[in-house]
Parts: structure tokens; sequence; C-alpha cells
């Protein structure tokens, strides 16, 4: 049975890598967002990076792995002990898929500390992750902790449910001390 799996690719080739497997008929996804870049010429373009800077998530059986491999610029599957392929819940990938395109998402450094809480409502619901505030808006930095990547997504604080309270300092944002944002 086909399962996710996180893959590692070449640095900046992820849409290259897309095309191939598009090519060859495996599923894929490839999340990306929007960013607005300004060159030293002072011209400026949106541009759709991706979400997860060096890696993609591809959909196989277990007897697939070498036929991933072959693609080029996919460097590795992501492994757990023993190099052995470790794949994603499959909820984790549906809620991306479904909830990302609803969402203001950007990448964000991995994350340790800080308060967390569920998204129990909207898109990205039953994701888990660190509350933040930036520019006044409540964020959830959420973490894909087989391939050590965050993401924040902007939230409301009636989609947010507590888990557990953390310390007040979350690096580069302002941390919610309690989900009470009145």
């Amino acid at each position: 049975m086909p399962q996710w799996f996180a893959v590692y690719t070449s640095p900046r080739h992820e849409k290259r890598v897309a095309q191939y497997l598009n090519a060859r008929e495996i599923e894929h996804y490839l999340p990306l967002y929007s960013a607005r870049h300004k060159w030293r010429s002072g011209s400026t373009a949106t541009l759709d990076l991706p979400l997860f800077p060096g890696y993609m998530f591809v959909r196989i059986d277990r007897a697939a792995r070498a036929h991933v491999l072959q693609v080029p610029g996919i460097l590795d599957i992501v492994g757990g002990t023993g190099r052995q392929p470790v794949p994603l819940p499959d909820v984790e990938i549906d809620a991306l898929r479904a909830g990302l395109p609803f969402r203001n998402a950007e990448p964000h450094p991995l994350l340790t500390v800080g308060q967390r809480a569920r998204i129990r409502s909207g898109a990205l619901t039953g994701m888990e992750g660190v509350v933040a505030r930036l520019k006044g808006s409540l964020r959830v930095i959420l973490t894909l902790d087989l391939i050590l990547r965050s993401v924040a997504v902007e939230v409301a604080a009636e989609e947010l449910e507590t888990l557990n309270a953390g310390p007040d300092c979350v690096r580069g944002y302002e941390t919610c001390p309690s989900l009470d944002v009145a």
C-alpha cells in the first residue's frame, strides 16, 4: 500500500524534480509559497518557492524506493534508524494539501520552545505547533519532525486550543503566554 515519504533533493532543484516525477507518473507533493523578491537592479517579482527547501513528498510503495532514487535530483529518501525509509502520517500530508492554499504560510526556523497549540477548526485542523505573534497577528509554527523543517501559518485565536504552556521566548516572534489575546 502506498505511503508518503519525504525525499531530500538537490538544493534549489525541487521544481525540476517535480517535473521528473510527473513524467514518471509518481505521485508527489511540493508545497509552495509566494514571496516578493527585489533584485539589486530595483525590479521586483513574486516567486513561488518551496515551503520546505530541499524536501518534497512522494507517495510510493516501499518496493518503489529504487525507482524514486533514480529520479535526477533526488538524493535520498528520509529515513530513521537503520537507514530505513520512514513514512509520514497520511493525516499530516492530507492536512497540508488541504489547508495550505487557504493560509498565508512561509518557511520558519525549527523551534523547540514556546507554547504548543492545536488548530481545532478551519484549514489544517488537527495540526499542532508553537504559537507566536508577528506584527499583531497570531501564527502557529508547524514542524514536520522527520525532516526537521517548520512553517509559520496565520491563524485566528478562536481556531486554537492550548496543549501545554512553555517558555515566553520564541526567536523572531513574541510568543503568546496564553491564547487569551484580548
